[in-house]
């Protein structure tokens, strides 16, 4: 579908991720909080955000979406090495780069984190989130764990 290593993607899901870590929130109430629009400001100038460390970026959006503190702690409940937020991030940006075109990619980001993959991924206590793409993506489409 999409181009492999889409950096901005890439940077975008990993944003997401870290914001929904430091505020205690589901990755899908991170979008909701940010919105579309600036889920697709963060992906068209992931290239410039990316030079600032991303404390500081996530800090800017948490404060500009007037996101509040949530409970839910999927990095607490982990009984087992945490994944990154990077290697979390590289998930979600393979899962919608193999889902949809380049040219849906803000519309793709939006699906895949309303739909019901989001608590799958966000499970670390399983070993979904680091299955290989190709059957991350199938799942995906088919709508369930295969």
């Amino acid at each position: 579908m999409g181009t492999r290593n889409n950096n901005g993607l890439f940077f975008t899901c990993s944003l997401i991720e870290y914001i929904g870590r430091s505020i205690k929130r589901t990755r899908c109430e991170v979008a909701d909080f940010l919105g579309k629009d600036r889920i697709k400001r963060i992906y068209e100038y992931a290239d410039v955000f990316h030079c600032e460390p991303i404390e500081k970026i996530a800090d800017e959006f948490i404060e500009e979406s007037q996101m509040t503190e949530g409970n839910f702690d999927n990095v607490k409940d982990c009984r087992y090495t945490v994944p990154g937020y990077w290697d979390i991030g590289e998930v979600y940006e393979r899962l919608i780069e193999d889902s949809y075109d380049d040219e849906n990619i803000v519309d793709g980001i939006w699906e895949v984190y309303h739909s019901w993959i989001d608590g799958k991924i966000s499970d670390y206590n399983t070993d979904f989130y680091y299955q290989p793409r190709d059957y991350i993506a199938e799942c995906y489409k088919a709508g369930e764990i295969l």
